[in-house]
């Protein structure tokens, strides 16, 4: 596949899990990297549950960003409070908040299974990306395996899933005689 020219949003674990497997660089360098300010603070937090590759920087960090948006705490809100921003965590939402005012081309990149349910059921499936495809498209291959859940078939699965999911018939509904 070619290589996205657009925004790349990407999360707090998408962050975490590219610089465990050293792939930051090839990955900042090769796309235009954009977070909101919450995932870049929850880079910097839980050290005591990580190990020492998962540690990052920040001084080194944000200048790898093409871009640091802030967090809009009135529209967070009005997304948590239309439903279905509720199974997100804090980085997350702030980042769907920040991806739905965008007007450019961009993908979000993932690993948490309710945020990519949430871009599926906003109408956003072909703007989902997986860390492991990303890297696929640039030609990168990590030293380390990335973890399931980065990886392209792992996306693949979800989306399948939900699709299939959006085809049953609900309550009530049953097969037509």
């Amino acid at each position: 596949m070619a290589v996205h020219r657009g925004s790349v949003l990407t999360d707090t674990n998408t962050v975490i899990e590219a610089h465990r497997v050293g792939a930051w660089r090839a990955l900042s360098s090769r796309y235009r990297l954009v977070t909101v300010a919450k995932c870049l603070e929850e880079t910097q937090t839980g050290f005591q549950r990580r190990r020492p590759e998962e540690n990052i920087d920040p001084t080194i960090l944000r200048p790898s960003f093409h871009s640091v948006e802030p967090d809009d705490a009135l529209a967070i809100m009005r997304l948590q409070l239309d439903g279905p921003g509720a199974h997100l965590d804090a980085g997350e939402l702030s980042l769907w908040t920040h991806a739905l005012t965008r007007e450019d081309d961009w993908l979000i990149c993932g690993a948490d299974a309710a945020s990519m349910r949430f871009g599926f059921d906003h109408g956003h499936r072909a703007r989902l990306v997986s860390l492991g495809g990303l890297l696929n498209d640039i030609g990168f291959r990590p030293a380390l395996p990335l973890r399931r859940n980065f990886g392209k078939p792992w996306l693949d699965d979800l989306i399948h899933r939900l699709a299939m999911e959006g085809l049953r018939p609900g309550p009530g509904q049953g097969r037509p005689a």
